[in-house]
């Protein structure tokens, strides 16, 4: 695929970080009011950055010392495990040479016998202390996010602030961003989208087997996988596992139809419901430009749940649709569960009924899909599903990793997080498409701090709605009576 986009290399992350940064601040800081809510919300969401680029460099150095320890290993393996390979027989086990090892994966060894395969630059501990300090970085920023979205019902004055560049220039570097983001999907493979983030807790099953599934079966040893990755053998080519090559595919063409349905979703926000077409394409390009979509545009886990949530908010107008459409979201990865009591409040007035009706058919769907995978594992899949265990203490990641901070901490941050969910019931009182816009946005962004599985870094689950909540005009005419249609005009 890089011969066809002409040798196209991807940009380090952290090249990209800055890069970004720096068009981000030309296109959207308003430079002629410098003390600006506008520029206070650029700020905030560059300091996502550092935390994140902390977490991936964390990551790679447990990477490296993974694999050069993977090199360790297949040095002393017998020589009839590497089949057509010439050995030196030393007691019964195999000695690495140079043309053992060198491949387009692997370099070779010099004449000083010292190998150009990089060394590990620090320990363990090195790597989990910078990863764990990235997340306490990230929950920072995200908590600052939090407080914003919790403040703007109360910005009444919202003047037009259009970005530094013109519609078509927008269009432009949107369009670019976009097929550049989609060939990073494209041209990966099953091995960087397994090691790429996180895997969820609860969720949805089937869901959670796509970005884990290689083309190699998962139930191999990890450090047979990652000598599989490094000599370019898979250990099941020949027996039958051609099969397992769609699977792969299959994730990549929901990833991109994903980004694109985020996509085009803000867009259609800013010009059906904004009322101004240069809003949403703004909102759409900022949302590329920040250096977490680089990273994370091939995880379904992150952009699945995330489009869906943005076209329900597009289709808020018909509330069936729009609880078909959370329902989805909530059946998929369980934390859009919470937004629950903010959207049946913001609906209580008008079309409740029909919103409670399309949740519960997609959570009846999705539970009956379940019985694809068997009797005997449909019970296990449900309470997954639906979150059914008392809150884990063990293998958890992030802050609450090892090494990190204690797990049982996360039981006082899990009860305010639903005490905040359920206060979206009573406040605020009158609710707008503003306040459902930013409370949704404050929901999965408190989500990020009992998250068990890498919290914080799931952020395009309110990426989108903090872009919207930024540009958003005063809505506060859009509540349900005025804009939701009743069943009889929907009819009609």
């Amino acid at each position: 695929m890089s011969h066809l986009l002409l040798y196209y290399q991807r940009p380090e992350p952290a090249t990209w970080v800055f890069l970004s940064s720096f068009l981000l601040l030309g296109i959207y800081f308003v430079f002629h009011r410098f003390f600006s809510i506008r520029n206070l919300d650029i700020i905030l969401l560059l300091l996502l950055a550092p935390g994140l680029m902390m977490v991936y460099e964390g990551r790679q150095l447990r990477l490296v010392e993974h694999e050069a320890v993977a090199i360790g290993d297949l040095a002393i393996q017998p020589a009839w495990h590497f089949g057509n390979q010439t050995a030196s027989p030393t007691g019964g086990r195999f000695v690495a040479t140079q043309n053992d090892f060198a491949g387009p994966n692997l370099p070779a060894t010099d004449a000083s016998g010292q190998s150009g395969y990089p060394t590990v630059p620090g320990d363990a501990s090195s790597a989990g202390a910078l990863e764990f300090y990235g997340f306490v970085a990230l929950l920072i920023a995200c908590s600052f996010l939090l407080l914003r979205m919790l403040l703007d019902p109360a910005l009444v004055r919202r003047p037009l602030l259009v970005p530094n560049l013109s519609i078509g220039g927008l269009g432009f570097i949107g369009i670019s961003l976009f097929m550049f983001l989609m060939a990073n999907v494209i041209t990966s493979n099953p091995r960087e989208q397994r090691v790429r983030g996180p895997s969820l807790g609860p969720g949805y099953a089937l869901l959670n087997m796509l970005p884990d599934l290689p083309t190699i079966p998962e139930e191999d040893a990890q450090a047979e996988g990652s000598a599989a990755d490094l000599t370019g053998v898979s250990p099941g080519a020949g027996s039958g596992s051609p099969a397992l090559h769609w699977i792969p595919n299959v994730a990549r063409i929901l990833a991109i139809l994903s980004n694109l349905a985020i996509v085009l979703g803000i867009v259609g926000v800013g010009y059906w419901h904004f009322d101004n077409v240069q809003t949403g394409i703004g909102c759409a390009v900022m949302y590329l430009l920040l250096p977490y979509t680089a990273q994370m545009t091939g995880n379904l886990e992150h952009v699945m749940p995330a489009a869906i949530l943005v076209l329900a908010l597009l289709a808020y107008r018909q509330p069936l649709v729009a609880g078909v459409l959370l329902g989805l979201a909530a059946g998929l990865v369980y934390y859009p569960m919470f937004l629950l009591p903010l959207w049946i409040s913001f609906y209580w007035h008008r079309g409740v009924a029909r919103l409670t009706l399309g949740v519960c058919s997609s959570l009846t769907l999705l539970s009956g899909l379940l019985l694809l995978e068997g009797v005997d594992a449909f019970v296990m899949h449900i309470r997954r599903m639906y979150g059914f265990w008392l809150p884990r203490m063990e293998e958890l990641e992030g802050v609450w990793g090892p090494n990190g901070i204690d797990p049982l901490f996360r039981l006082p941050v899990l009860v305010a997080f639903v005490l905040l969910s359920i206060s979206f019931v009573f406040w605020p009182s009158r609710k707008n498409l503003g306040t459902l816009i930013c409370g949704t946005a404050a929901v999965m962004v408190a989500a990020q701090f009992w998250h068990g599985n890498g919290g914080g870094l799931f952020m395009a689950w309110f990426l989108p709605f903090v872009m919207l909540t930024i540009f958003r005009p005063n809505l506060d005419d859009r509540i349900a009576t005025m804009v939701v249609r009743g069943p009889a005009a929907a009819r009609g």
